[in-house]
């Protein structure tokens, strides 16, 4: 039977939203089967970026998120993968006045599909196409950076993945867009580079570019990532100010991760790694350590999975 693993990693921009890395692996849960996943993540920085100038800010101090995710993967058909993940997520700040926020963020939504899978040479050419999105379900606020818990925007996503495997040993790489759709704050007037008369905050789209190698067998996995999120338009933190909603935020990371199969208990999985923000722009340079239980089981039986 494939295979299914899930890992979760955090945006790493100043916002501490979350991104599920569910629809970033080349392998599929089959027909029939669900995949149920609980996740925890740490995130901390206390050196950020203010646009290219990289600098620390002793009234914030540490700046740590706390995330506990419940999520799932359900095979709609041996090429076709349904997902879900729901965040709880928890702020704080070590110095300073500024209090952090809790509370649920968005709903993640993806819809994975296999659609091409080809031996080639020695090894097996697989291509995946996922449209995904976010849905805020939390009354969080939005306007709060660098201790809000989200963005309060809804966004929809494409990504084509292309993954290589010979033998255990795989190379995988994919490209993201995100559109996201307008804010709505709670002030009448802001200023950006000029002045808005609104309360309406036009959110940057973004590209997401992820590059992974590694191990994988039906019983360890081991994979190193590398990550470049890329806005589209937005400006920078102006000198000595609190970042905003609309701030041009980028970010290339290293990560990896590890998956662990229990062969005594069958479908259950055990996967942790992290993640380090090397450079950015109006981002902090966030290290992220994450953990999750994940158990693999038939919904119903079908006679075509072995």
């Amino acid at each position: 039977m494939v295979r299914y693993y899930v890992g979760l990693f955090a945006c790493l921009l100043l916002t501490q939203t979350v991104s599920a890395q569910t629809e970033n692996d080349a392998l599929m849960i089959p027909k029939n089967y669900f995949c149920a996943a609980g996740i925890y993540t740490h995130n901390s920085w206390d050196n950020y970026w203010e646009g290219t100038l990289k600098r620390t800010n002793l009234n914030m101090g540490t700046v740590s998120s706390n995330i506990y995710a419940v999520g799932g993967n359900y095979g709609l058909s041996n090429r076709i993968n349904l997902l879900f993940m729901i965040p709880y997520i928890k702020t704080n700040a070590s110095a300073g006045t500024l209090r952090g926020q809790s509370g649920v963020q968005d709903i993640n939504l993806a819809f994975k599909w296999l659609a091409v899978r080809q031996e080639i040479g020695r090894g097996l050419l697989s291509l995946h196409a996922i449209a995904s999105g976010a849905i805020p379900v939390g009354k969080y606020e939005a306007d709060f950076l660098p201790l809000a818990i989200g963005m309060q925007t809804k966004s929809i996503a494409l990504k084509a993945l292309l993954n290589y495997q010979v033998g255990r040993f795989f190379v995988a790489g994919s490209g993201q867009y995100i559109r996201k759709d307008n804010v709505t704050i709670d002030r009448d007037a802001y200023y950006t580079t000029e002045m808005h008369y609104t309360n309406q905050v036009a959110m940057p789209n973004a590209t997401n570019f992820l590059f992974s190698t590694g191990f994988r067998s039906l019983k360890f996995n081991a994979e190193a990532t590398l990550t470049k999120v890329t806005s589209l338009s937005g400006f920078d933190i102006s000198r000595n100010n609190m970042p905003f909603l609309s701030n041009r935020m980028n970010a290339t990371m290293i990560g990896g991760i590890f998956k662990y199969s229990f062969q005594s208990i069958a479908g259950l999985e055990f996967t942790a790694g992290g993640n380090y923000v090397v450079a950015g722009r109006n981002v902090g340079q966030n290290t992220s350590l994450f953990g999750g239980v994940y158990y693999v089981f038939a919904v119903k039986k079908d006679k075509s999975n072995k």
